[in-house]
C-alpha cells in the first residue's frame, strides 16, 4: 500500500517536471519566440495569451518579450542650432517591441536571456536617437526659447526627431530591421553653455532695449498727438465761446438800446422802476427801518399817494429832498 502511494507521488512529481519543461505560458503583455536548436522562423512566434507545449531544453528555447512601452533616456547630447548656437539637449525615447521575430534574430547573439536583448537594443537605439537629434540644426535658438505662449517650436523638434526615426530610409529602415517601434520622443530640458548663455542674455537685453525705445517713441508720439488734439479742441471751444459772447453782447446792447429809448420817453417810469429795484435790493431781508419819505426811493411810501388814488407822483427834475429844502430855508433866515 505504501509502495503504491510512493509510486503515485513519484509519478506526479515526474509529470510536474515534464509539464514544467514541456509547456510555457504567454501573458497578454508578452510575445514569445520558440527557437529550435537556436533557429526561429515565422511559425516560431507565439502572441496569443495562453498555455503552449514545447520540447524541453536544449531542443527548444522560449524567449519572452514584454511588448509594453519602454523608456530610453538620452543624456547631455551637444547639438548646434541653425544660427550656430551650441546647446546641450536631454531627451527620451518611448519604444516597444513590434516584431518579436526580427528582434530575436537581431539580438540573439547578445545573450540567452531577454534582458540581454533589451540591453543591446537600448545601446543601438541610443545611437540612432543621438543621430536623429541632429534635427536640432533645423531650428534657431530663439525658436526653441520663445517666451510667447504657444510660439515655442520644441514640439516641432520632437516631431522632427520622431519622423527621422520612423521614416523608411536611414534610421527609420534600421529601426524596422530591429523589430522595434519608436512611439514617442520628448525633450526633457535644454542646457546652454556659458558662452551661449552670455550671448543669449546680451541678445535678450538688446531686444528688450529696442522694445523699450520703440515703446518710448510710440508714447511720445501719442502724447504729442493728444496734446495737439487738446490744443485744437481748446481753440475751437475758445472760438465758439468768443462768438457766443459777442452774440450775447450784441443782443444785450440791442435790448438795452430799446429800453433806453423807452426810458427816455417815460422818465417817470424809469425813476419808479429804479426805486423798486432799490427797494428789492436794499430791503430784501427781514429788517425794520424808520426812514423819511424824502429819501431817494422812499417817496413810494408817501401817504399822500393814497389820497391821490394811488397814482405815481409826477417826476419833478427840480425837486429836492426835504432835508435839503429845510437847510436852504434856515440859511435864508440867517
Amino acid at each position: 500500500m505504501r509502495s503504491s502511494f510512493m509510486m503515485a507521488l513519484t509519478a506526479l512529481i515526474v509529470l510536474g517536471f515534464i509539464a514544467y519543461w514541456c509547456t510555457f505560458t504567454v501573458r497578454f503583455t508578452e510575445q514569445a519566440v520558440v527557437s529550435t536548436f537556436g533557429k526561429a522562423t515565422e511559425a516560431s512566434v507565439r502572441d496569443d495569451p495562453r498555455l503552449y507545449p514545447k520540447w524541453p531544453y536544449p531542443i527548444q528555447r522560449v524567449t519572452k518579450y514584454d511588448t509594453r512601452r519602454r523608456l530610453l533616456q538620452i543624456q547631455s547630447e551637444t547639438q548646434m542650432t541653425a544660427d550656430d548656437r551650441q546647446i546641450i539637449v536631454e531627451a527620451f525615447l518611448a519604444w516597444r517591441v513590434d516584431d518579436p521575430l526580427k528582434f530575436y534574430q537581431r539580438y540573439n547573439n547578445a545573450g540567452p536571456d531577454a534582458r540581454d536583448h533589451f540591453i543591446a537594443a537600448n545601446a543601438n537605439l541610443e545611437s540612432l536617437m543621438r543621430s536623429a537629434m541632429a534635427s536640432v540644426s533645423n531650428f534657431e535658438l530663439r525658436e526653441l526659447f520663445d517666451p510667447t505662449p504657444g510660439a515655442s517650436r520644441l514640439s516641432d523638434l520632437e516631431r522632427a526627431i520622431l519622423d527621422r526615426l520612423t521614416r523608411t530610409d536611414d534610421a527609420g529602415l534600421r529601426m524596422a530591421e530591429y523589430g522595434v517601434e519608436p512611439v514617442l520622443v520628448g525633450i526633457n530640458r535644454i542646457l546652454l553653455p556659458q558662452d551661449t548663455t552670455r550671448e543669449v542674455f546680451e541678445r535678450m537685453r538688446a531686444t528688450r532695449q529696442t522694445i523699450a525705445v520703440e515703446a518710448q517713441t510710440q508714447g511720445e508720439s501719442l502724447a504729442t498727438t493728444i496734446r495737439n488734439e487738446a490744443d485744437a479742441a481748446a481753440d475751437r471751444i475758445l472760438s465758439f465761446a468768443s462768438r457766443r459772447a459777442e452774440a450775447i453782447r450784441v443782443t444785450g446792447d440791442s435790448e438795452a438800446a430799446r429800453w433806453l429809448v423807452e426810458f427816455n420817453e417815460e422818465p417817470e417810469l424809469a425813476v419808479f422802476l429804479k426805486q423798486l429795484e432799490f427797494m428789492r435790493q436794499g430791503l430784501g431781508r427781514n429788517l425794520t427801518l424808520m426812514l423819511p419819505t424824502s429819501l431817494p426811493g422812499m417817496s413810494v411810501f408817501d401817504p399822500r399817494l393814497v389820497h391821490d388814488g394811488g397814482a405815481i407822483p409826477p417826476f419833478d427834475p427840480n425837486a429836492q429832498p426835504a432835508a435839503a429844502a429845510q437847510s436852504r430855508e434856515e440859511s435864508a433866515d440867517r
